[in-house]
């Protein structure tokens, strides 16, 4: 990875995310560019007719090899003349850049009798504005409704014919909105709301954490139904939020334009279908939510049995409450290069001339000349060993993120171990530092296993997402299944998949444990746990089942809240200005989202392993002494009797 990142940070430029292309190839808002672009971030076309001419159906000219420029604004036209927008100044016109922009990208009183023909006949250097433009997402979005005034003095200057078809602004809108420049729009949003990043997908999760486990140590009865009540009220407001922004509520819908615009025109974008597409999602998801908390009230009591052994075992083995500290700051800093070294992949193509055999022609300064020769524009290429990489990169992130918390799991569980084997006391048999003694055992011993484990589980992952990649462009290919066979075939097959992911998720959080517990390698651990979990499928599941939907749910707390945060954070001023503005809050809210989940799985995974672990280490310990468990703690024995499940777990065995 460090080296497929070095190829990223060597060749990408994270502002092709966002800015687009002059027609020398330069990114507008780059100051290395020549001329110096630094604050010139808009892009621009000079010639509205070669606009409309890239719109037509069958025109072998596209709008990438029209003639564009960067500047600070988007030009307006005049009320009572003609504004004009010139080439950057070079050759014979010799004025200053920072002039240029002064004289509102304007020096046509100073070209020769040549150059004043030339730009009569749109070939430039300088072009007239004959329609109002609006900045949508870095371009100039023509409207196409010409100016009364400004078209009057041009035709009374001679100026060749000028089209008003609504084709210039359809043409414009299509580049902007395609799939390509909003992924690009989405990734660069990301980079943007990095503070968003760190605070509700760092700092917010971390503390809500931490606080969670606290009030399950000390207030382990009520905690079950905060949880519950907690996580419908979150996703209630998570889901208004999508709607707001969406347009369904409020007036606080996702504008596609930056800076003021014509309230009188409205602008679209893919930004704001993605958005109403996620609120009818999540309208889904809570109603579902919703009547799930109805259908489990009857059994939160049975959780909260399940959760007072876990509180018992970080009473008496207290280093587990901080050190989840630690795999959180090792996948902090590993998701900081991630993320940085995604940006300048996702960058990374190659700025190249088009080949084009459009017959077009421009005044070049430096030759003091109409030139019909190089009229192409500049594109940005991505060759496939780009993908290759982005998709490793993928690949690595989610290995590295199973890895660590599959480390953090087997840590816990071997702490948690040690308690149970030691009859659920502290003493000399239980290391006084457990959680350290057990992160030594698995560093020298088991590390091997746990990558394999975390491996085989980003393989699988890695299987369903190419296969509903694939399903999604057939179904956009209108490649469907037909007939009911076919229909059946596919779903059977996504559902086959999906058991076999969770099913090799549990195995590997059993595998783990049986890892800890006895030192075993992977597959033989991971035989062990299966065994065990065969012969007492019903009894374990009946004990854990509720317990691990309460910690499910709490993690989906501490998820939704940092989404929730993050969407008040992104609808300050900030990133609503110009220079940090965002297209969408779709892509960071989702990130934050997700990083919050990942930090509440390496804390809640505490209470999650204790009772996973408690549970195979009791059937275990029944298994070797004929029935009879004899190394569980009191508080455990005394639990599964008040749930009449000791007979069951111990019968048989």
């Amino acid at each position: 990875m460090i080296v497929n990142s070095s190829f990223g940070f060597n060749q990408g430029n994270p502002l092709r995310l966002t800015y687009g292309l002059d027609y020398k190839g330069n990114v507008c808002g780059d100051k290395h560019a020549n001329p110096n672009l630094r604050e010139l971030e808009i892009r621009y076309w000079l010639n509205s007719n070669q606009v409309y001419e890239s719109g037509l159906k069958g025109s072998q000219f596209k709008l990438v090899d029209a003639r564009s420029i960067c500047l600070m604004e988007c030009p307006i036209p005049s009320e009572d003349g003609l504004n004009w927008v010139c080439d950057y100044p070079e050759g014979d016109i010799r004025i200053s850049v920072d002039d240029w922009i002064d004289r509102d990208y304007d020096y046509y009183e100073f070209l020769t009798p040549d150059m004043r023909n030339s730009s009569l006949q749109l070939q430039g250097p300088c072009y007239p504005v004959i329609f109002p433009s609006v900045n949508v997402y870095w371009s100039c979005q023509f409207i196409a409704r010409a100016s009364n005034a400004s078209m009057r003095h041009w035709q009374q200057m001679g100026g060749v014919g000028i089209n008003e078809n609504i084709l210039i602004d359809k043409t414009i809108h299509r580049s902007i909105n395609s799939q390509s420049s909003v992924l690009k729009r989405y990734v660069s949003d990301i980079g943007k709301a990095w503070p968003v990043l760190i605070v509700c997908g760092g700092i917010v999760p971390l503390f809500l954490s931490l606080i969670w486990l606290l009030l399950i140590r000390h207030f382990v009865s009520g905690m079950t139904w905060i949880t519950v009540i907690l996580f419908n009220v979150l996703i209630i407001s998570v889901t208004f939020l999508y709607y707001a922004k969406a347009g369904w509520i409020g007036h606080d819908v996702v504008s596609v334009v930056i800076g003021e615009s014509d309230p009188y025109f409205s602008f679209s974008g893919r930004e704001i279908n993605h958005l109403r597409a996620i609120a009818v999602l999540m309208t889904i998801v809570m109603i579902i939510s919703i009547l799930s908390s109805i259908a489990i009230i009857r059994r939160i009591l049975m959780a909260t049995s399940v959760l007072k052994v876990a509180a018992k075992v970080i009473g008496e083995v207290q280093a587990l409450i901080v050190f989840p500290v630690f795999p959180f700051t090792i996948l902090a800093i590993f998701y900081m290069f991630w993320i940085s070294a995604a940006m300048h992949l996702f960058s990374s193509g190659q700025i190249t001339k088009n080949d084009c055999n459009a017959n077009c022609c421009s005044f070049d300064l430096k030759s003091n000349q109409v030139s019909c020769d190089d009229c192409c524009g500049y594109s940005i290429h991505f060759t496939p060993h780009v993908a290759a990489a982005i998709l490793f990169h993928l690949f690595g992130c989610f290995w590295a993120t199973q890895f660590v918390i599959a480390f953090s799991a087997t840590v816990i569980a071997g702490s948690v171990a040690s308690y149970y084997w030691a009859r659920g006391e502290i003493s000399q048999d239980v290391p006084f530092l457990p959680v350290f003694a057990s992160m030594r055992r698995l560093m020298r011993y088991n590390l091997g296993s746990v990558a394999l484990g975390s491996l085989i589980v980003s393989i699988v992952e890695s299987i369903r997402f190419i296969l509903e990649s694939l399903r999604r462009r057939l179904k956009h290919a209108n490649i469907v299944p037909v007939s009911r066979i076919e229909k059946i075939a596919s779903f059977s097959s996504n559902c086959f998949l999906g058991c076999i992911n969770w099913t090799l998720r549990s195995v590997n959080r059993s595998g783990y444990i049986m890892i800890a517990i006895n030192g075993k390698g992977f597959c033989k651990a991971s035989s062990i746990a299966t065994g065990l979990i065969m012969n007492n499928i019903m009894r374990i599941g009946k004990v854990n089942v509720i317990g691990d939907i309460i910690l499910f749910l709490g993690r989906l707390c501490v998820s939704l809240f940092c989404a929730l945060f993050a969407f008040l954070m992104l609808d300050t001023y900030k990133y609503k200005s110009a220079h940090n503005r965002i297209s969408s809050p779709l892509f960071p809210v989702l990130v934050c989202w997700g990083l919050g989940y990942i930090v509440a799985t390496l804390f809640f995974a505490v209470v999650e392993m204790s009772i996973d672990t408690i549970i195979l280490s009791f059937c275990q310990d029944a298994d070797e002494n004929h029935g009879s468990a004899q190394y569980a703690p009191p508080l455990l024995i005394e639990t599964l009797d008040s749930q009449g499940e000791m007979q069951r777990l111990t019968q048989g065995s």
